[in-house]
């Protein structure tokens, strides 16, 4: 296979516009390679297969959409209370508007999985990884709630998420004052993360 990165990247790239604008049935490599600008049997020589470009893509979509360390190592000089859960809960939801095609891109490999079992296997694990860091990173940056909370916001965002790319309209103005996304975002985080505990104020 060739080995160029560069090129391999840009290919995964327009791997995922076309993911996000076609659907995965609209995935060929022939697309992939119009999409990039490059030869007709270009992508050929850089995948092994269709499934090799979508696991490809799901790794790149990984990075694309991961926290910038400098920004998360900022937010974590905070007090670790439900007011950094928010901040990092909005730099979350920026990040997916940010790269809208980017997070289209997975909610098509979340489809595509439904209906290939091979597919549904490897992107369950991918995806049950990022749940799992997160509970991790929850925990060891001393944040409030447990495993549950996590699982629950992710959940909720998750669904912000979805409206908010695809169709904002169910979500504006559905209540007074609830901004999109930005309030529901604060909406969330209070309903679902414990406030903490001011110090000396526990039971003696």
């Amino acid at each position: 296979m060739a080995g160029n990165p560069e090129r391999r990247a840009a290919l995964v790239d327009a791997g995922v516009e076309v993911l996000a604008r076609e659907g995965a049935r609209g995935l060929t490599f022939r697309a992939v390679d119009t999409e990039a600008g490059v030869p007709v049997g270009t992508s050929s020589n850089y995948f092994t297969s269709r499934d090799d470009l979508l696991s490809q893509i799901d790794a790149r979509l990984h990075v694309r959409l991961a926290p910038d360390p400098d920004v998360v190592a900022d937010l974590l000089t905070r007090p670790k209370d439900r007011s950094l859960v928010k901040a990092l809960m909005h730099d979350l939801t920026a990040r997916a508007t940010h790269d809208r095609t980017g997070y289209l891109g997975l909610l098509e490999m979340r489809l595509e999985a439904t209906r290939r079992p091979e597919l549904r296997a490897s992107y369950t694990q991918s995806v049950r990884a990022d749940l799992e860091e997160g509970m991790r990173f929850h925990h060891e940056a001393g944040l409030p709630g447990g495993d549950e909370t996590v699982m629950v916001l992710y959940l909720a965002m998750l669904g912000l998420l979805l409206e908010h790319l695809t169709l904002p309209g169910v979500l504006e103005g559905a209540l007074p004052g609830t901004g999109v996304p930005e309030a529901l975002v604060e909406r969330i985080v209070e309903t679902i993360v414990p406030a903490t505990e001011p110090r000396g104020t526990g039971p003696h």
